[in-house]
C-alpha cells in the first residue's frame, strides 16, 4: 500500500463570506472564472463532466466549457460518446471546475438539454480547421485496434475538405446544463473551508443561499 496521508497542504490564499454573495450565481461563477483565466492556469475552462449510466454507474471526464449565461453551461461532443448515450436515458449531469492553484471549486448539477442546430452549427464553424475535420474522424468511446486508423481517417478527410468548408457532422452536437444547483468552496485555514450553496427547484424562483459545514 502506497501511503500518501503526509501529503498536505494548508490552503491560506482567502476567504468567502456571506455579505460579499451576489443573489445570481452565475455572476460569482463569471467572476472566478475571470480570475481564474487572469492566473494563467492550465485550461481555466476544463470541467469534469459526470453522467450515469443506465446500471447506476457514475462516469466523469474533462470536457471544456464553451460558453455560459444566466441560461447555463454550454459544451460540444460526439454525439455517439459515452456521454451523449448516458445524458439520452438520464439528463441529469454534473460539472465540477477544479480550480487547485486558486483553492477554488465550482460544482454544478442539473439537467443537460440538447442544443439546437442553428446553436451547434454557429460554434463549429468557427473551430479551427483542423478540430473540424477531427470531429469527422473519430466514432467517439469506440473501440479502435491501432492509432494508426485516426491518422489516416485524418489525412483521407483533410483531403476530401481541403478545397472547401467543413460541413458539420449529423453526429455533432451539444448540451446546456441549466443549473438547479451551484456550490462555490474556497479553501480555508485548519480545513475550515468555506462552502456556499446555491439552490432553485424553478428556474423562475429566486436562489436561495445557504452556507454549508466543510
Amino acid at each position: 500500500m502506497t501511503d500518501l496521508t503526509h501529503v498536505r497542504r494548508e490552503y491560506l490564499k482567502a476567504g468567502l463570506r456571506r455579505k460579499d454573495l451576489p443573489n445570481d450565481p452565475m455572476a460569482l461563477f463569471e467572476l472566478w472564472m475571470t480570475q481564474a483565466a487572469e492566473a494563467n492556469l492550465s485550461d481555466p475552462t476544463a470541467m469534469v463532466v459526470a453522467t450515469v449510466d443506465a446500471n447506476g454507474q457514475p462516469w466523469q471526464r474533462i470536457v471544456l466549457l464553451k460558453r455560459f449565461d444566466e441560461q447555463g453551461f454550454i459544451f460540444f461532443t460526439n454525439l455517439g460518446s459515452r456521454k451523449a448515450a448516458q445524458l439520452a436515458d438520464n439528463s441529469h449531469i454534473s460539472l465540477l471546475f477544479p480550480w487547485h492553484m486558486l483553492e477554488r471549486q465550482v460544482a454544478v448539477s442539473g439537467i443537460a438539454e440538447p442544443l439546437s442546430t442553428n446553436d451547434v452549427l454557429s460554434y463549429f464553424v468557427n473551430r479551427p480547421k483542423d478540430s473540424q475535420i477531427a470531429a469527422w474522424v473519430s466514432k467517439q468511446s469506440s473501440p479502435i485496434s491501432a492509432r494508426g486508423i485516426l491518422e489516416a481517417k485524418f489525412l483521407e478527410m483533410k483531403q476530401k475538405f481541403a478545397n472547401g468548408e467543413v460541413p458539420l457532422p449529423s453526429f455533432w452536437g451539444g448540451y446546456r446544463v441549466k443549473a438547479a444547483s451551484i456550490e462555490f468552496w474556497q479553501g480555508g485555514a485548519n480545513r475550515l473551508h468555506d462552502r456556499f450553496l446555491y439552490q432553485r427547484s424553478a428556474v423562475t424562483e429566486p436562489w436561495q443561499i445557504e452556507r454549508l459545514a466543510p
